[in-house]
């Protein structure tokens, strides 16, 4: 069988145990659209002119594609990668024929597919539900923003699974860094007039410019593609980073042995 079979058959089976996993398919799937009903419904579709005259429902739709992204590959993929080692159940593949880009490949591609998933049902629901205002021209920043930040967020995934102790300490690890990083960032509701030292610190991390990236695409005053190659490059640049440290630090076997 050539890797390539290989990698797609990683690639089914871990789309089937995620989609399997009732926690995984919520909070990664089903709680940003639950986000996008509850944040359009309360603040209603204000107009933020600070943001190029965007409505406040279609302010939310980009952020939490934003947030889609990171949770269905750097949080699920973490927490998912610590749970398999320290059950030993990677030690185990580790001693399988299984290649190691394959097994990386399926793992990768199949939370790429749900980012991508969760990117359609947020602009359906949007679009349907509120009238938020779908790019055009645009739609290649779009595009980019889910390619580049899907990649780098599970480069990211890899290398912080090898850093988490054990499988209990997983999720809070993870959403330890995370969720504040999601209000600093701009998720749920704009930033502009956050203190100067809060907005730089949030700068520092990639998921303010990847919000930044794919809301820019949203905006009304955009012009041309739309697509924010800074933005874009600071996400990549962690996503480097993170390929790195996963390279020399990625552990098969549980901490401890």
């Amino acid at each position: 069988m050539s890797e390539l079979r290989i990698a797609m058959e990683q690639v089914r089976y871990s789309t089937i145990s995620t989609l399997r996993n009732p926690a995984a398919v919520f909070f990664g799937l089903m709680l940003p659209v639950v986000f996008l009903l509850i944040f359009a419904t309360i603040f209603g579709n204000e107009t933020i002119e600070a943001r190029g005259g965007i409505k406040t429902s279609t302010y939310y739709v980009p952020g939490l594609v934003a947030l889609g992204i990171v949770s269905t590959t750097f949080v699920n993929l973490a927490i998912t990668l610590v749970v398999l080692r320290e059950n030993r159940v990677l030690k185990r593949l580790r001693g399988t024929p299984l290649p190691v880009p394959a097994f990386i490949a399926g793992r990768a591609s199949s939370a790429f597919g749900m980012a991508i998933a969760l990117t359609v049902v947020l602009l359906a629901v949007g679009r349907l539900a509120y009238g938020v205002s779908l790019p055009g021209n645009t739609i290649p920043a779009v595009v980019l923003g889910l390619l580049v930040g899907s990649a780098a967020f599970c480069c990211l995934g890899f290398a912080v699974s090898s850093l988490i102790p054990n499988e209990d300490a997983a999720p809070a690890v993870i959403n330890a860094i995370v969720l504040p990083l999601y209000f600093i960032s701009g998720v749920f509701f704009p930033t502009d007039d956050a203190p100067a030292w809060l907005n730089n610190l949030a700068s520092v991390f990639p998921i303010k410019h990847l919000a930044e990236a794919l809301l820019n695409a949203f905006e009304p005053s955009t012009t041309g593609a739309g697509i924010e190659w800074v933005d874009l490059a600071v996400v990549a640049a962690w996503g480097l980073a993170g390929l790195v440290v996963a390279a020399l630090s990625f552990r098969w076997t549980p901490k401890g042995e």
